[in-house]
């Protein structure tokens, strides 16, 4: 694969042979970050689990202190007083039957976190199959799933992020953006690990966390020491 000069200058800025601190990743990945926009800072995690157990999976949310910086679309299945304090909390779509014959008739995905009430998890069930492949469809243990709208939809737009284990057993997620700066990023990085090492499977054997990269969006993979954390 060819890659441009910027890349290329990112690459000499990196021993590929190192496992860095923390900080020092950091450092590199604001360094590295040379696009004219503002870049996401990017997360990939392998795991020492075997996705393929139920066991075995790690998966949840968590509040990341500074945000994403990214500005998620909410969608709230519910009906009533539920689908009322959902447009009261901010949700920036509301509603039920329509929103999933919308979804199933229209492919229809302008929205970046789905949220329902466990009394209508029957019918989001019905369009599981294109929710699932997506990350989108609701789940309790992200949150998703629950009677409490407001401060489900206050979490998300607050920066709440899930963490998922791939087919391959690595998670990837977002931890901020460049413009961030050091102290801030740093702080994000922290509490994603915390809740990474906090949903260890109990099945789980030898070493847990396998090797850690940090990127942004344009920028080379950064190798981080697990053991720093």
């Amino acid at each position: 694969m060819k890659h441009g000069k910027k890349y290329n200058e990112s690459l000499k800025l990196i021993d590929h042979l190192k496992q860095y601190d923390p900080e020092e990743a950091v450092d590199l990945v604001l360094k590295t970050g040379k696009a004219k926009f503002d870049e996401t800072v990017e997360i990939s995690v392998r795991l020492g689990v075997d996705p393929r157990h139920a066991d075995q999976q790690v998966r949840g949310a968590v509040v990341l202190p500074h945000g994403t910086g990214r500005t998620v679309r909410v969608l709230v299945i519910a009906k009533g007083e539920k689908a009322k304090e959902a447009e009261a909390a901010g949700a920036d779509y509301v509603g039920a039957e329509d929103m999933i014959q919308k979804i199933q008739q229209e492919n229809w995905f302008d929205f970046d976190v789905c949220v329902a009430t466990p009394d209508m998890m029957g019918m989001v069930g019905r369009i599981g199959r294109i929710l699932g492949p997506k990350g989108l469809m609701p789940n309790p243990k992200s949150g998703t799933v629950t009677m409490d709208i407001t401060r489900a939809i206050s979490d998300i737009k607050a920066g709440k992020v899930e963490y998922r284990l791939d087919k391959t057993a690595i998670i990837h997620c977002p931890i901020g953006k460049v413009s961030f700066g050091k102290e801030k990023l740093q702080e994000n990085l922290g509490v994603l690990i915390d809740a990474i090492n906090k949903a260890k499977p109990a099945a789980a054997k030898g070493t847990y966390m396998r090797s850690i990269y940090l990127s942004s969006t344009m920028g080379p993979g950064i190798r981080v020491n697990p053991l720093r954390f």
